[in-house]
């Protein structure tokens, strides 16, 4: 007997092969709806296929289920194992390289570096938890930027259905104008429907829903309530619970950001005391600890500690509070949609930057340019200067102070020079950090000078419009028809800078002839082009719709968007009230005590370097002389030579505070605004130039000061 499958699959391959699916038609939305969903490969995604198609790793089944939990959340297109795959690989490569590096550098010089395994060791571990978090970071930034959209989201939904109650229709209209993720996800419930994956909106709604029950509760009941009145057949009654659902995440995220404003002051003050303020105590130690080790701590393991593994900390610090942070609230116009975008993705302002910074890394690089033989010999100059010979003084001292020293290669003695010591070495070295935060800064401000002024124009424009908006909406509460009712508030919104708005409208129906739609809508003529705002192109198409219901409607729906605008920004105001505190107070840390404390940490660095520097020397005049004395057995434990030159020791300090500007920025402008790329390069803009202009004033004051300081006191010896 013939089994029913095979004769289903039998006949089903039959048909199949019969047909074009060349042939088959979908809609334009359907199209553009599955070319903006399919994003370009990250680095992660590239790496993680990569080595998880080389190596499959197999995984318990608890990991794996959370992993694609995240993965699921982050939209990232790779499997649970590549992702542990990538995680063990990259763990397992650094592990390696350090082992074989420390093997290597014990064969050539007979010495084994415990430092430099530890700090490869740490390296791997570092890089083991980075890889294996990125989905869930990636996850949160991915509902920081949908999650912004979340109260637009359901304005739109209960503006549309209080004239509407059509749940398809008010997703449809909601998708159509929202911005960036969301707008993703709501139009893939949409077509989810259309495909047949599920029967019903409800069904493919509560199914998305699920993935925010834990994230933002507040906008799953918010749904919850919308799909609730549908069933209300009293009108009244389903206005109300519209209106309650609004209240209701408006409400929610207020509540959960003031737990969150309190619950992230302790981790904040732990970041600032862990990753700022002790290691910037800890630096002034760093010269006498140099030459009490022995030479083992040198400038390469001062780079790695406060420059790779501080910095480190710092990130994975800041990157617990932020995973915390919930969603809901933050700047919620996306930057891709900005007409001047390209300005920011623009590689002109690198290249600006770089032509203005490069002489001042020429110049912070002098002390080494005079070392070189060739230089000094075509311009006919000394390796090295003091301070009598330039005619500043009497004092002995050199400007950049190499010592020579002996090293030892085989069976040969060879000269070798370390440094430079020198006061005016220690000054030119300061414009290296200079540099360096200068080139990002002038970067970013190029690059988001105009879109910042574009976007607070724009805002003064939606709070002047609110008002307006309430104006038109009593207007046509009158019975006065649209096309007439904007040449009404244009008359009486005389010096605001809406008026424009309504006037270019009102022209374009009165006297070209154009629909209220064309008046507002028209590509070329259209007022909506010299507005670009997300609310006020949303208002009026809720404007056009809602007309065609009656005007009562019209002047309803206007009147109710702008009592929920009105009522939105105060809750954003008072949010911005609650992390005002915590924002300013890290800002002010960062850009002022911090820099302050590592500038005068700099300075008695080279003090301390200044008066070993000295001592050395009069110990070596001793021992020539044949007077020992006890000065001479004390600076016995203390060898010069082996200190960590405080040229290299500026810089050291310098990038580690520009590292740690960018990593508090990121964390400051996550917390107030959520995910915004474009506040973030302009606050660092900002931050970096006043707080390596502090560091830079502060540190050239402390050493100028404290060298003139120690060479008064060690005149008389």
């Amino acid at each position: 007997m013939v089994d029913a499958k095979d004769i289903l699959k039998k006949y089903s391959a039959k048909i199949e092969s019969q047909l074009d699916s060349s042939r088959a038609e979908v809609s334009s939305e359907y199209s553009q709806f599955k070319e903006d969903m399919i994003h370009e490969n990250t680095l992660y995604e590239r790496w993680a296929k990569t080595l998880g198609n080389l190596v499959s790793i197999k995984i318990s089944e608890k990991d794996k289920t959370n992993i694609e939990r995240t993965i699921k959340e982050a939209h990232v297109d790779v499997t649970p194992s590549q992702a542990a795959t990538l995680s063990i690989i990259a763990m397992s490569l650094i592990f390696f390289i350090t082992l074989l590096s420390t093997v290597l550098i014990y064969l050539v010089s007979d010495k084994f570096s415990i430092l430099f395994f530890v700090l490869g060791l740490v390296a791997s571990i570092t890089v083991y938890y980075f890889t294996y978090t990125m989905p869930k970071r990636l996850a949160n930034s991915w509902k920081l930027k949908a999650s912004s959209q979340m109260v637009p989201a359901i304005l739109y939904i209960v503006v549309y259905m209080k004239h509407t109650s059509n749940l398809e229709r008010a997703i449809e209209f909601a998708s159509q104008h929202l911005e960036g993720p969301l707008a993703l996800d709501f139009k893939k419930i949409f077509y989810d429907v259309e495909i047949g994956k599920y029967s019903t909106i409800k069904q493919s709604l509560d199914q998305y829903l699920e993935t925010w029950n834990i994230y933002a509760p507040e906008f799953v009941e918010s749904m919850h309530l919308v799909e609730s009145s549908l069933y209300e057949p009293s009108e009244t009654r389903r206005i109300e619970i519209l209106e309650k659902s609004l209240q209701v995440i408006l409400d929610g995220i207020y509540e959960k950001m003031l737990k969150y404003s309190r619950e992230i002051r302790s981790p904040m003050t732990n970041v600032y005391m862990l990753g700022i303020i002790l290691p910037t105590l800890g630096l002034s130690m760093v010269p006498l600890a140099s030459t009490l080790l022995g030479g083992s701590f040198t400038a390469l393991h001062l780079f790695l500690l406060f420059d790779l593994i501080i910095p480190l900390l710092v990130f994975f610090l800041t990157s617990e509070v932020l995973l915390k942070r919930p969603g809901g609230y933050g700047e919620s116009s996306v930057l891709e949609l900005n007409p001047d975008y390209q300005k920011f993705t623009s590689k002109k302002p690198w290249i600006k930057s770089l032509l203005i910074i490069a002489p001042l890394i020429i110049i912070g690089l002098v002390p080494f340019i005079f070392q070189i033989q060739f230089i000094t010999n075509i311009f006919g100059l000394q390796h090295d200067y003091s301070f009598s010979q330039i005619g500043i003084g009497s004092s002995e001292t050199m400007l950049f102070d190499f010592k020579n020293v002996s090293t030892s290669s085989t069976s040969l003695t060879q000269p070798s020079k370390i440094g430079p010591f020198g006061p005016l070495a220690i000054i030119l070295s300061l414009l290296i950090p200079l540099a360096i935060a200068l080139f990002f800064s002038i970067s970013y401000k190029l690059k988001t000078e105009e879109l910042i002024k574009s976007r607070e124009k724009t805002k003064i424009l939606e709070e002047e419009f609110t008002n307006s908006l309430f104006q038109l909406g009593n207007r046509l509460g009158d019975n006065i028809p649209a096309e007439i009712a904007f040449a009404k508030v244009a008359e009486s919104t005389q010096g605001q800078t809406t008026q424009s708005f309504f006037a270019i409208t009102n022209q374009n129906i009165q006297q070209i002839g154009m629909s209220l739609e064309s008046a507002i809508f028209d590509k070329k003529r259209g007022a909506i082009t010299y507005f670009p705002s997300a609310l006020i192109s949303t208002s009026m198409r809720i404007l056009v719709e809602s007309v065609k219901k009656g005007l009562q409607v019209a002047a309803q729906s206007l009147m109710s968007i702008s009592d929920y605008v009105k009522n939105i920004q105060k809750i954003n105001q008072r949010l911005r009230d609650l992390l005002a505190e915590i924002v300013s107070d890290m800002k002010s840390n960062m850009t002022f005590l911090a820099p302050l404390l590592a500038g005068i940490v700099v300075g008695l660095s080279a003090m301390i370097t200044a008066v070993l520097g000295k001592l050395t020397i009069l110990k070596t005049i001793q021992s020539s002389e044949g007077t020992l004395s006890t000065l001479s057995s004390i600076m016995n434990i203390f060898n010069s030579s082996e200190m960590i030159p405080p040229y290299f020791l500026q810089i050291a300090v310098g990038i580690y505070i520009i590292e740690i500007t960018f990593i508090l920025t990121k964390a400051l402008v996550t917390i107030d605004s959520g995910k915004d790329p474009l506040k973030e390069k302009s606050e660092l803009a900002s931050n970096l130039k006043r707080a390596i202009l502090t560091y830079i004033l502060t540190a050239l004051v402390s050493v100028v000061a404290l060298s003139i300081l120690v060479s008064v006191a060690l005149s008389q010896l």
